[in-house]
This record gives structure tokens, sequence and C-alpha cells, in this order.
């Protein structure tokens, strides 16, 4: 009798740990696009202080901006690759 206890606590712990990494990825997707954005303005203004110039700023915010949704993309292929192959 206990093993087959051991076996569902198994089952259960594989269904949190499931749910878990969903909540990983989609904190992520929705951290990645705003934080890489600040990160590249603020190298981009550090950058354009440093330099003297006034242009970096807004390039830095582009890049970042653009960086995140790549992340996006990649954590949404994951994702799906994982939705598709459940004994991953």
């Amino acid at each position: 009798m206990a093993s087959s206890n051991h076996s569902g606590n198994d089952g259960d712990r594989k269904v949190v740990l499931r749910g878990l990494a969903r909540a990983e990825s989609m904190v992520q997707i929705a951290l990645a696009v705003p934080l890489s954005t600040i990160i590249g303005w603020g190298l981009g203004v550090w950058l354009d202080h440093k330099l003297h110039q006034s242009w970096i700023g807004i390039v830095g915010l582009v890049l970042g901006a653009v960086a995140g949704f790549v992340q996006i993309v990649r954590v949404a292929n994951h994702a799906n690759r994982s939705d598709d192959n459940p004994s991953k």
C-alpha cells in the first residue's frame, strides 16, 4: 500500500512542477520586453554621457525592445515544443 501512495505523490509532484515551469515561462514573457527595453535605454544613456552623443540612448531603447521580443519568441517556441511533447 505504501508504494501506491508513493507513486501518487510522484504524479502530484510532476503536475505541480509542470505548473511551476509554466508559471515561470509566463513571468519571463511578462518581464522580457520591459526589462530589456529599460536596460538597453540605460546602457544607451550611459554611453551618450560617456561619448558625448545624444542618439545612442534611442538606439539602445530600440535594440532592447528587439531583444525582448526575440526572448518572447524563444520562450513561446520552447513552451510550444514542451506542450507537443509532454514526456520531457
